[in-house]
């Protein structure tokens, strides 16, 4: 079906036992979000507050906690829209099969929005940003954000909503130095279409005017964070996925409208005109930090007779955003294969935040007549990767080649590397890329948005049986006497913070010398962390401490290493060194006062009573 609200999804979502609803007054400081995180760690149903304190408002959240409420949201479209994509990868297939897929034109007439006229029911009245409920999601943010909110702007060269670029940038409406309700924060990171609009008024000295959507039917958020080629509006793809033409109208002071969202806010970027704007607890599992981004000076608060504020949480995956990058992997998972020659599928783990580890598994053609393989094809295969988008941002890439094991899953995370770490050569299979772009989310690396980047392209034959356990009377020197096994092949080593880099430089030197002549064979790979036990306790740990504190270019050792020719390797183990440093953020730690609040509404008698 395709919903024209929020509420009427909502509806839909209750009708069918998919929403619970909290009538007791909840604080939007801090307690909201903690609600949340409990229903969604316990997968839970969508949220309605219905009472939120310090505004008339209700608000939603967790309304794509599960992948499988995600399609039953879109149950009408979902497998249309797949299919349309699958279309634009392999055309032919229509004209072998002309009948498979007819049906899937109605739905594509409905990707065309819709001019309507300015009675729409988002006109129903007008209200100071203050008026918004004011959720602050982590205790040391700087001030209440829109964390589901649409971003729209319109191209300098080329005006109007086909040309139009919707996306997930997040807002903050207060704190800070922003002039209440006249002022809110614009931030969006690396390689997003609002740069390339705001970078086109800026030459024309002119101002971007900015409209943020907030709630709308649901195909609308999903189309913000949809990773569409650049030219293509977003606008067109929630027509489709909803099964709704996007209806829209521009008001007195040309701004573009979205006649079905809940609440509308417009405003207007000055070139240059930036405002300090954070801290915020992001899905990295860290704070992002305070950094001047654009400044919003605010024209209009609109909002419809029924409106419901949308929000979500993020934090250290997974969590609802989690759920969203499912549902779009399961939407164009054949799109980035067909794109990239040889590359069979790629994975951006959730699990280490997103950005900082990539999977992919790729074909190794190049020399089919030498009898032992090696990276050759996904070495070019990973170049072409991060020079993709977003994946761009990429920091580890671990790449295999499919000749060497079909069955191969980037979803599994420990069979993976197991793979990679059975068959990688340490003096061959590095490749780094130095002083380039990284996640400006991640503070792992050497300024904002700066970094580097490893591709790690492992073809061939096993090499090597990996450690299960530790041989009887393994030891290494200080400091590297605390460790504990994480996985096969790899060691999780316990290293005090205080130990700098020129006393590790020292270590590791005499960690050469006392291994010298072993057989280390079966261990390719050392994490140096803060806590062995955590980084060992599962592959999520793992993954999560190794990829996002720690910055390839300086944090990449090895046993035995060398540099030859300009190309650095190692003979021994691969030693990364992922302990939080002094110029990290800080990690996400949730409020204990407003935990024990929750733990009381889940006592019998609250609505939450057997939720959380």
């Amino acid at each position: 079906m395709g919903y024209p609200s929020l509420r009427a999804c909502l509806t839909d979502l209750e009708k069918h036992g998919h929403l619970i609803r909290i009538k007791e007054e909840v604080d939007p400081y801090l307690q909201m979000a903690a609600i949340h995180l409990r229903v969604y760690e316990q997968q839970g149903p969508a949220i309605l507050f219905e009472n939120v304190k310090g505004s008339k408002f209700p608000a939603a959240s967790n309304l794509f906690g599960t992948l499988d409420r995600s399609r039953f949201i879109f149950r009408d479209t979902l497998q249309k829209i797949k299919t349309l994509v699958d279309l634009k990868t392999d055309p032919i297939k229509a004209i072998k099969k002309p009948f498979s897929y007819a049906n899937v034109a109605l739905t594509a007439l409905s990707a065309l929005p819709m001019k309507t006229g300015k009675s729409a029911p988002i006109n129903f009245g007008r209200i100071q940003i203050s008026a918004l409920p004011q959720i602050v999601n982590w205790p040391m943010d700087g001030g209440p954000f829109v964390t589901m909110p649409q971003v729209y702007t319109e191209d300098a060269d080329k005006p109007g909503i086909m040309s139009a670029n919707m996306g997930m940038y997040r807002i903050q409406l207060a704190g800070n130095d922003y002039i209440t309700d006249q002022e809110i924060g614009l931030h969006y990171q690396l390689h997003r279409g609002i740069g390339v609009h705001q970078t086109k008024a800026n030459a024309k000295g002119q101002p971007l005017k900015v409209s943020i959507f907030v709630g709308g039917p649901p195909s609308h958020p999903v189309a913000a964070v949809m990773p569409l080629p650049e030219g293509l509006s977003e606008m067109t793809f929630a027509g489709a996925l909803g099964k709704r033409r996007f209806r829209y109208f521009y008001d007195a002071e040309g701004f573009c409208i979205s006649a079905d969202a809940d609440f509308v806010i417009t405003g207007t970027v000055m070139p240059h005109d930036n405002k300090p704007e954070g801290p915020f607890g992001d899905h990295l599992g860290y704070y992002s930090l305070t950094h001047p981004f654009p400044l919003m000076k605010v024209h209009n608060v609109y909002h419809r007779k029924d409106a419901i504020w949308s929000f979500t949480v993020v934090g250290r995956p997974p969590q609802e955003d989690t759920s969203f990058g499912a549902l779009i992997h399961e939407i164009t998972g054949s799109a980035l294969p067909s794109e990239i020659p040889g590359l069979h599928a790629v994975n951006a783990v959730d699990a280490a935040g997103v950005h900082p580890l990539l999977f992919a598994i790729g074909s190794e053609r190049y020399t089919p007549y030498i009898k032992e393989r090696q990276p050759q094809e996904i070495l070019t295969i990973a170049n072409h990767i991060l020079g993709k988008n977003q994946l761009s941002l990429a920091k580890y890439l671990l790449i295999a080649a499919k000749e060497d094991n079909p069955a191969l899953d980037i979803s599994d995370i420990p069979g993976f590397l197991k793979h990679i770490l059975e068959r990688v050569d340490l003096t061959r299979d590095l490749h780094f890329y130095t002083k380039t772009t990284i996640d400006t989310l991640d503070y792992s690396g050497s300024g904002l948005n700066s970094g580097s980047k490893v591709a790690i392209t492992v073809a061939g034959n096993k090499k090597r049986n990996l450690w299960t356990e530790l041989p009887a009377g393994f030891s290494l020197p200080r400091p590297f006497d605390v460790f504990k096994m994480a996985m096969p092949g790899v060691l999780a080593v316990e290293v005090n913070k205080n130990v700098g880099t020129n006393e590790l430089t020292v270590a590791l030197n005499n960690l050469d010398q006392s291994v010298k002549g072993e057989d280390l064979t079966g261990l390719p790979l050392m994490v140096l962390c803060d806590d062995a036990g955590f980084t060992a306790q599962n592959i999520n740990n793992l993954v999560w401490v190794t990829c996002t504190r720690s910055n390839p270019s300086h944090d990449i050792y090895g046993v035995h290493s060398f540099t030859e020719h300009k190309h650095w390797g190692c003979h021994g183990p691969l030693i990364i060194d992922a302990r939080i440093k002094p110029h990290h953020a800080p990690v996400l730690k949730k409020d204990p006062t407003v935990e024990k609040l929750v733990d009381k509404m889940g006592e019998k008698g609250g609505s939450l009573y057997g939720v959380i």
